[in-house]
């Protein structure tokens, strides 16, 4: 008969710091979220069924779902570029510009969606400029897409910025005089090592964007059909004391938002996989 021995962990209070996580992680997130799903439960399944694909819904879906992708997309690879610039580059203003990325995280997210409005608005500062070349972006799905590129930046420069700082320059510097080219030291050198970090921050701004409402309600122009976004449906059908209305649709968003944020964590995995085999 064998007997099993466990071996007692390292780290001690691993039952009690367990056992906190747990309790807060419950009190936190768990218990808020299970209510959501009760409520929406009173509808029984058929008017919840309607109610989370009507047309409105459905519209609503579409916009903030695609804005906030190609919005996340855009800032991954604007935000290696900046992240980039940042680390490798010195240059006068440059604390100035570091401190920059970080605005929309200081930033009431009202006060951003009033700036951009009357700067993308037919008659702002560019705006004006836009109207004449056939671009218009305030009340537009175009401006959805700005308000939520803006402020889903920081999420992308700030988790690739410190793996760029810790990435020796004598790598590149070795793969370039073994003769590399810039796009293959790119691809093979800095690409891989920089891709959990990449990808964690296209997540954050991903799902950050998918949650946004102060900074896109200004500038979106709230058409229903048109420039709606889901968490705008969601405060409507509150005014309206539709509670059970609202919790649906916000079921169909943490659903979602959960799994595509599941994959994306996957993808982490996968990659960080890679990089470790020899």
């Amino acid at each position: 008969m064998r007997i099993i021995i466990k071996q007692p962990s390292i780290l001690p209070g691993f039952g009690i710091a367990m056992g906190f996580t747990l309790f807060y992680l419950s009190l936190i997130v768990l218990i808020p979220l299970s209510t959501t799903f009760l409520k929406s439960t009173t509808l029984g399944w058929p008017h919840f069924w309607t109610a989370v694909t009507s047309p409105r819904a459905v519209a609503s879906y579409r916009l903030t779902f695609g804005a906030s992708l190609l919005g996340a997309l855009l800032n991954a690879g604007l935000g290696l570029v900046v992240a980039w610039v940042l680390t490798r580059y010195r240059f006068p203003g440059r604390d100035v510009v570091d401190a920059l990325v970080d605005l929309p995280f200081a930033l009431p997210t009202a006060v951003a969606g009033i700036t951009l409005t009357s700067i993308y608005a037919e008659n702002g500062w560019l705006g004006k400029y836009l109207v004449r070349l056939g671009i218009r972006v305030a009340f537009t799905p175009l401006g959805v897409l700005v308000a939520l590129t803006f402020i889903g930046l920081p999420f992308v420069v700030r988790s690739v910025q410190p793996v760029l700082e810790d990435l020796d320059v004598e790598v590149e510097e070795a793969a370039a005089s073994l003769g590399a080219s810039r796009w293959q030291t790119f691809r093979r050198v800095i690409l891989p090592t920089v891709l959990p970090a990449l990808l964690t921050g296209f997540a954050l701004a991903f799902a950050r964007a998918l949650g946004e409402y102060g900074s896109v309600v200004f500038i979106a122009g709230n058409m229903p059909m048109r420039t709606e976004i889901t968490p705008l449906l969601i405060i409507t059908k509150l005014e309206q004391y539709d509670y059970a209305g609202a919790t649906a649709i916000a079921v169909v968003m943490l659903v979602f938002s959960f799994l595509l944020l599941l994959g994306i964590n996957r993808l982490q995995g996968l990659s960080r996989k890679y990089q470790e085999q020899p």
